[in-house]
């Protein structure tokens, strides 16, 4: 089996905690992510939306897009309008031959405020959830014929965040709608990392590997903390650094034959957790990992 390794921008800098970014170029970020032994790299807010400037950028590097985050608002939101602010992104992200854009529910979440606790996150009735199931496949549909596939991220704080959201979720939305499986954020949510994988698996397209640290997330008060606070606080980290079994969750993929995109993505503070060493830590250990499991990492 093969699998490729990218990681996100964000563990040089935080598009909604300024705070928590270098202050580092774009090229510099390549440069890095290419040393610590990454081919690709999502997307973020320094990277110009036109692949006549972005392309040579990445070649440089030896970098390719391998996604990137897209706000939709389809839950409140008008699809057409979603796919009039998608069609640039989808645009580059076709001439760059991304493998999908991941699409984040911001309608309604409180992932980027805080000064809103986690308890107080967006509910949705049975019935209301299979509204939007139902758009999020029509949206996705069209997405895919188009010819960029969107992968959906289940995230704290947003509409879809515990177990039994994405199971709802999931069960009402169609093959047009993949899955974004990010262990993280499910075991944040206090998810079983590892069943998620058995029930979804035939869904999921892209995978993030996030890391988190337990015992900062089992002593927020999420009654008066919010996501945000979380990050601060340093619940997430690199694969091998944190709570959770990558081993076990790379090989449980691998027993269901996900090939793809392992990419990292480690909201931190880079004062305390400087990029170039804490993604190299990140890689290393799932090149570990990903050896025990059977991949063969592409380059």
């Amino acid at each position: 089996m093969k699998a490729r390794l990218g990681i996100s921008p964000i563990c040089w800098w935080n598009d909604d905690l300024v705070e928590l970014s270098d202050d580092v170029s774009l090229e510099e970020c390549l440069r890095q992510a290419s040393q610590a032994g990454y081919t690709g790299m999502e997307t973020g807010r320094r990277f110009p939306m036109d692949i006549d400037e972005l392309g040579p950028i990445l070649g440089r590097y030896g970098i390719s897009v391998c996604g990137g985050w897209f706000s939709g608002t389809i839950l409140d939101g008008d699809i057409e309008e979603n796919k009039d602010r998608i069609r640039a992104q989808m645009d580059l992200f076709i001439a760059a031959k991304a493998p999908c854009i991941v699409y984040g529910e911001v309608a309604r979440s409180i992932q980027g405020e805080r000064s809103r606790p986690l308890a107080t996150k967006p509910r949705l009735s049975d019935d209301e959830m299979k509204v939007y199931a139902h758009r999020m496949t029509e949206f996705g549909e069209w997405c895919a014929d188009q010819g960029m596939p969107l992968a959906y991220h289940h995230h704290m704080a947003a509409v879809v965040e515990t177990e039994a959201e994405l199971d709802l979720f999931m069960a009402n939305s169609g093959e047009g709608i993949s899955l974004l499986y990010d262990a993280g954020h499910m075991a944040f949510a206090g998810g079983d990392v590892l069943r998620v994988i058995d029930k979804h698996h035939t869904r999921i397209s892209h995978v993030h590997t996030k890391d988190v640290r337990m015992e900062v997330i089992d002593s927020l008060d999420r009654s008066r903390e919010s996501f945000l606070d979380a990050v601060v606080k340093g619940a997430f980290t690199v694969p091998g650094d944190g709570s959770l079994d990558f081993e076990a969750i790379v090989k449980r993929l691998a027993s269901h034959g996900y090939e793809g995109w392992f990419v990292v993505e480690a909201e931190q503070d880079p004062k305390k957790a400087p990029p170039l060493e804490w993604s190299t830590k990140g890689n290393q250990e799932l090149h570990r990992v990903m050896a025990l499991a059977g991949y063969e990492v592409v380059r």
